[in-house]
């Protein structure tokens, strides 16, 4: 079982890496697109091209999925904290969020399949892209949301929830903060401004 989770967190790791440079390449020619759109409407020397308002569409849909993959990853979707920090109820909420997304990986990978080969009998207006490129974006990104949430809970399987989102989760500022302040003897850091403090 430690084995499984080295090995997909390997995986995951070199995909996320992947990830980051595709949407750095997207966002780099979603805003191109955009400069161009706006440069080629204010001046008549530069030909109108249909096809960059819809590419420039199609970017922004490829950033948004392929963005709440990475989101999963780490937590970075919003959370609503209704319990005290560390209790059972909030610990089982975590449990159920991650439970949640892997739910939605399930689902836009089962329902994505079909809508992705619905597009091979589509084309872009513009361009003639055909539209599978385009509905195909819920099937990949179930695909990574899916290998994502299994990584998170064959974590917390192995090593307990806290563990796994000390590795995992994108460092909270705020609680990082307290932190700090409590250990350099902060007076103002009083028990119930400390993450999981009581009052």
């Amino acid at each position: 079982m430690s084995l499984l989770l080295h090995g997909l967190a390997r995986l995951n790791r070199v995909l996320e890496r992947l990830l980051h440079l595709l949407l750095l390449a997207l966002l780099f020619g979603f805003i191109l697109l955009i400069v161009y759109q706006v440069a080629s409407r204010n001046l008549p020397l530069l030909p109108r091209l249909y096809w960059t308002e819809e590419f420039s569409r199609f970017a922004f849909q490829w950033m948004i999925m392929l963005g709440t993959a990475v989101g999963v990853l780490h937590a970075d979707h919003f959370v609503l904290e209704a319990f005290p920090r560390g209790s059972r109820a909030d610990l089982a909420t975590r449990l159920i969020r991650d439970l949640a997304c892997l739910a939605v990986g399930v689902i836009f990978i089962v329902y994505g399949r079909d809508f992705a080969l619905s597009g091979l009998r589509r084309s872009a207006t513009a361009s003639g892209l055909s539209m599978v490129y385009v509905y195909s974006t819920f099937l990949i990104s179930g695909a990574f949301i899916l290998l994502f949430s299994v990584q998170r809970l064959l974590h917390t399987a192995l090593h307990g929830m806290t563990a796994m989102e000390a590795a995992l989760n994108t460092p909270d500022e705020v609680v990082e903060a307290l932190e700090h302040a409590v250990h350099q003897g902060d007076p103002l850091a009083t028990p119930s401004t400390q993450p999981g403090g009581r009052p």
